[in-house]
């Protein structure tokens, strides 16, 4: 199980980046419309000013179960290991753990 603080970390980034998210949209539109350097230049300035953390790059896909943060499986967005004890307990519908 992962800490809860880095949990709570990454629900912070995911609620800074929808916050975020329209003003983003709107100054990457307005920087393709315009043709001017010294104008994209300036839309470029006011689209580092949001934090860092708000960026969508900084968000880390975790396991809903387990928080883990590595090998998600985006389909059930839950761990790898976490599936493989669900298949044995047949749990998942659809998945069969093969043996031979």
């Amino acid at each position: 199980m992962a800490r809860k603080s880095l949990i709570q970390r990454e629900k912070k980034k995911q609620r800074l980046e929808r916050k975020y998210n329209l003003l983003r949209q709107s100054l990457k539109k307005e920087m393709s419309e315009v043709s001017s350097l010294d104008e994209k230049l300036e839309i470029y300035r006011k689209l580092q000013s949001p934090p860092r953390n708000s960026a969508p790059t900084r968000l880390r896909r975790r396991c809903l179960k387990t928080g883990r943060p590595r090998a998600n499986y985006r389909d059930f967005e839950l761990s790898g290991y976490i599936i493989r004890e669900m298949a044995h307990a047949c749990l998942l519908a659809g998945v069969t753990k093969s043996s031979w």
